[in-house]
């Protein structure tokens, strides 16, 4: 199996995108919270294509790489004209990498055209809040293929998925010859466990941050049991914290 975009990506496994977002918004007040986080050692950051308004969006995008950051701009959705409009937004919030969307060839030509990195969904991605279905063959077949066709890695609603999760992490972690990000509702110690026991070259977190599922002593933890791949945070950031208006 040949591999994609790993030279150099696999020494980089288990690493946190932090997801500034709640409820498949943008958080109102997502600048001012990675102001407080600039300095920390998460090097990955993002956000939804909603939530906020484009200008602010450029504005954050724009902050985020001057702090050296690598910025996803993830965009949920299923139909070929939505997802083109998703790929243009992100080009022109000026973000790294397109997270999400159903894979089009339209939108794999647009993002290479453009210099703009794509991770697109694998397997049958649904509904909203998301839905993963399919079997765990065909989403290991597809991410290949997909790669195969020049995208730079694949997003796999893991946490979203009907079938058994374990088994699809171990999977694709072990078979998909390129960049895989497991998503979609990661929020408990055991969840990071199974991810870190697969080692991933990345993950999400978003929801379960504003939830405050992990207390103050994630990243103390995390950086303790996980390594390199995670962060220190200010503790503020796990403080309750006004959320924004939905």
């Amino acid at each position: 199996m040949s591999k994609h975009n790993l030279e150099g990506e696999n020494k980089v496994k288990n690493e946190l995108i932090v997801m500034l977002t709640y409820n498949d918004l943008t958080v109102k007040n997502a600048y001012q919270i990675f102001e407080e986080c600039k300095e920390s050692k998460a090097k990955l950051w993002g956000f939804k294509d909603s939530g906020i308004p484009l200008s602010e969006m450029k504005e954050l995008f724009l902050y985020m790489k001057k702090q050296g950051k690598t910025t996803f701009l993830e965009v949920v959705e299923y139909t070929e004209e939505l997802g083109l409009l998703g790929a243009q937004m992100a080009l022109e919030c000026g973000c790294d990498i397109l997270m999400g969307t159903v894979f089009f060839d339209s939108i794999n030509d647009f993002c290479k055209k453009n210099g703009l990195k794509y991770m697109p969904f694998v397997g049958n991605v649904y509904n909203r809040p998301s839905i993963l279905d399919g079997t765990i063959e065909s989403i290991i077949n597809q991410a290949n293929e997909y790669l195969d066709k020049g995208v730079y890695g694949v997003d796999v609603l893991a946490y979203r998925f009907v079938g058994n999760i374990e088994q699809l992490i171990e999977r694709v972690s072990t078979e998909v010859s390129g960049p895989i990000c497991i998503a979609g509702s990661i929020g408990s110690y055991e969840q990071l466990d199974l991810i870190k026991s697969h080692s991933p070259w990345s993950f999400t977190i978003g929801s379960a941050f504003f939830d405050n599922k992990f207390k103050t002593s994630l990243f103390l933890l995390l950086h303790d049991q996980y390594g390199t791949f995670i962060m220190t945070l200010p503790s503020s950031f796990f403080i309750s914290r006004k959320l924004p208006s939905l």
